[in-house]
């Protein structure tokens, strides 16, 4: 497949509609899916005739894999790897603070950066699917992954401390209807009814006058921005030493110049 293909980019009318494309590899993100997605939300978030944007994926099993830790061997590829993350940063970043309302379609599982994804975006679709046909994680404490790209910000951002706390510490998997307690969902629609029901949603939502849904997220995210900005340096902060062999007391040291340095 070649690069261009791993990711689908289509506007039609007042939509951008954004499709992750590697379904033999679970659309997990390598280095040209992450520069593809980021590309394509500079463009839509630009063009005039963009009203919303729609993120989904192909097929019907997998939403996202996350990030494609398989393809590459770390301790071989340490500088790829720290592009994958820099611009994993930059999508989840980008999608919270641009102006344009992003939709996500969830058809299937996601994982990791695959839900970061979903968390990222401003309204989200499920597909009504059991937990055994479709669930969430995030797994990195389980793999000895330092969460970063917006991992620690995102689940705060969405279901609040105690949630985040749940999910992150735990790497439990969980399903449709722990998101619909949250009121995470926007909309549930049958698997074979998802496709044309968001059509119909997305179409309705895109006639919405352009400057009530522009200045609406915007003030929201300019409420949150410095957070925002300040959340990521701090998880990347925390990310840079999070490998390294610190005593107890080094780490006790670290976590307060923290404290004072996010206040």
């Amino acid at each position: 497949m070649d690069s261009q293909d791993v990711i689908l980019y289509e506007v039609k009318g007042r939509v951008a509609t954004i499709t992750l494309n590697r379904p033999k590899a679970a659309h997990s993100f390598n280095l040209a899916l992450m520069k593809g997605l980021y590309a394509n939300l500079v463009e839509a978030d630009n063009d005039e005739r963009v009203k919303c944007i729609l993120l989904k994926s192909t097929g019907n099993r997998v939403f996202s894999a996350g990030i494609d830790i398989k393809s590459k061997s770390f301790d071989e590829n340490k500088e790829y790897f720290e592009e994958v993350k820099d611009y994993g940063r930059r999508n989840t970043q980008k999608m919270l603070i641009m102006k344009k309302p992003i939709i996500v379609q969830v058809q299937g599982t996601a994982i990791g950066y695959g839900l970061e994804l979903i968390m990222a975006c401003d309204l989200r679709i499920f597909a009504d699917r059991p937990k055994e046909e479709m669930f969430f994680r995030m797994p990195e404490i389980a793999i000895s992954i330092y969460p970063q790209t917006g991992a620690t910000i995102l689940p705060l951002l969405a279901f609040g401390l105690t949630f985040a706390k749940n999910i992150l510490f735990t790497a439990d998997e969980f399903g449709l209807e722990d998101l619909k307690r949250l009121n995470f969902p926007v909309r549930v629609f049958p698997l074979e009814k998802l496709e044309l029901e968001t059509k119909k949603f997305v179409k309705i939502f895109s006639k919405r006058m352009d400057s009530f849904m522009f200045l609406i997220k915007s003030t929201l995210a300019i409420m949150n921005n410095k957070f925002i900005e300040n959340w990521f340096d701090l998880e990347d902060e925390c990310g840079n030493i999070a490998y390294d062999k610190k005593t107890m007391k080094e780490l006790d040291d670290f976590i307060k110049t923290l404290y004072k340095k996010y206040p």
